[in-house]
């Protein structure tokens, strides 16, 4: 990444949401697939519970794609 790159920021996506876009917002910062991340906090939630919590933390904290 160069200095004239513009600093990657973490939305919602309003385009392509399940329930808050949260999921396809972490999935194109990271650039993956939003169904890995979907899955990966489906696991969270059956496996650990705390992921329904951060998945409501994130869709408070987190702003809206413009």
């Amino acid at each position: 990444a160069g200095m004239t790159d513009p600093a990657k920021r973490l939305y919602r996506s309003k385009t392509d949401r399940m329930i808050g876009g949260v999921c396809s917002g972490l999935a194109d910062y990271f650039n993956i697939d939003p169904v890995v991340v979907r899955l990966l906090f489906l696991l969270g939630l059956i496996c650990v519970g705390g992921a329904f919590v951060a998945f409501l933390v994130m869709w408070i904290v987190v702003p809206e794609q413009a």
